[in-house]
């Protein structure tokens, strides 16, 4: 014979819930829900603010209006789209000023 749990998701949600009270009590359930809420809160906020994050750097208007021949090519088109001087910059100053650019406008953003 088998005697397997019939329980459907609902019933689940009670389980839970006598199990939480057996275990923490009546006193301490209050507290743990409010921890609990506050960390998907918190968890909720980083994940808006991390998608925000990546929806402003997708958005960023950068023109390549044909092929690159080379990593130097590439640093010049983006730092004229992004309007940076790149006349007598090595290629590591031209990252750092890109770089530099995109965080501050990232950071312009999220003041808003």
């Amino acid at each position: 014979m088998d005697y397997a749990l019939n329980i459907m998701g609902s019933e689940w949600i009670i389980i839970i819930f006598v199990a939480l009270v057996v275990l923490l009590g009546t006193n301490r359930l209050p507290d743990v829900a409010k921890k609990i809420g506050r960390a998907v809160g918190e968890y909720n906020k980083t994940k808006n603010q991390f998608q925000n994050n990546i929806k402003d750097l997708s958005n960023t208007n950068i023109e390549i209006n044909g092929p690159v021949q080379n990593e130097r090519q590439k640093l010049e088109m983006i730092a004229k789209s992004l309007g940076i001087n790149f006349a007598n910059k090595t290629d590591v100053e031209l990252r750092e000023i890109i770089s530099s650019k995109i965080g501050q406008a990232n950071l312009d953003s999220d003041k808003k």
